[in-house]
């Protein structure tokens, strides 16, 4: 697919910022179109981000994985698992994606546009998760390997020491899983709004008991809301026995 110039002159800027030159731009032009502006401009033929965004999540998944399994040799399993989701979590990503000014790069929607898309943190951590998509396809997981750890090694170290973001769903299942033999799930209860603008209320249950709720502009941060809320009450009533 052939770019507009004023399209060519965005990527060839964010290449420079990533330090990296892509062979195949219709790549990284995939990696940075949202689903809102395909939406909008079915004619143009572009696809949206949405694939690249489930390759790049098991990508990164992969590399924070290897690399704090070979780096921290003496933790758990228990604990690996947590720094890694504390690594990859919605937020985390979220800022990464801001320090490499990703939001402005964007393709949007002018629904999604207007409601301050370019700064919604849901939007820039799929994003981000889409450029590592596109990284890994275009060179391979060496080129891809090397842009996550370049951006997120600072955010494991901190991690390690507690100081990132606390990841309420893992630490809720820990407790629940230690007390409890019921399966714990999240649902879905209401989807509030436009497309480019939904909240999304989610209630977390524990077997058919209802633990909490947790509203939020996507459905990782109400869960992670809803996480919260139960984890509060959880912590109340063993804290009372």
């Amino acid at each position: 697919m052939k770019l507009e110039y004023n399209r060519m002159e965005q990527i060839k800027e964010f290449q420079k910022i990533i330090g990296y030159q892509f062979k195949n731009l219709s790549i990284i032009n995939e990696a940075l179109t949202h689903s809102s502006y395909t939406n909008e401009y079915r004619k143009k033929q572009v696809q949206n981000n949405e694939r690249l965004e489930f390759l790049g999540d098991s990508v990164l998944g992969i590399v924070v994985s290897e690399y704090i399994y070979l780096k921290y040799k003496d933790l758990p399993e228990g604990e690996l698992t947590k720094i890694r989701a504390n690594v990859v979590c919605e937020p985390s990503l979220g800022n990464q994606a801001k320090e490499i000014k990703l939001g402005q790069y964007l393709l949007l929607g002018k629904g999604e546009e207007a409601t301050g898309g370019r700064d919604r943190v849901s939007i820039l951590a799929d994003a981000f998760e889409a450029v590592i998509g596109a990284l890994y396809l275009d060179g391979g997981i060496a080129v891809a390997g090397k842009f996550i750890l370049d951006m997120l090694t600072r955010s494991i170290e901190l991690a390690i020491e507690g100081n990132l973001f606390r990841d309420y769903k893992t630490d809720l299942q820990e407790i629940l899983q230690s007390k409890y033999d019921e399966k714990i799930s999240y649902k879905v209860v209401s989807e509030v709004g436009p497309d480019h603008n939904k909240t999304f209320e989610v209630e977390i249950l524990l077997g058919e008991k209802s633990l909490g709720m947790g509203e939020g502009k996507s459905k990782k941060e109400a869960e992670q809301r809803a996480a919260k809320s139960a984890l509060k009450k959880v912590e109340l009533e063993h804290g009372k026995r």
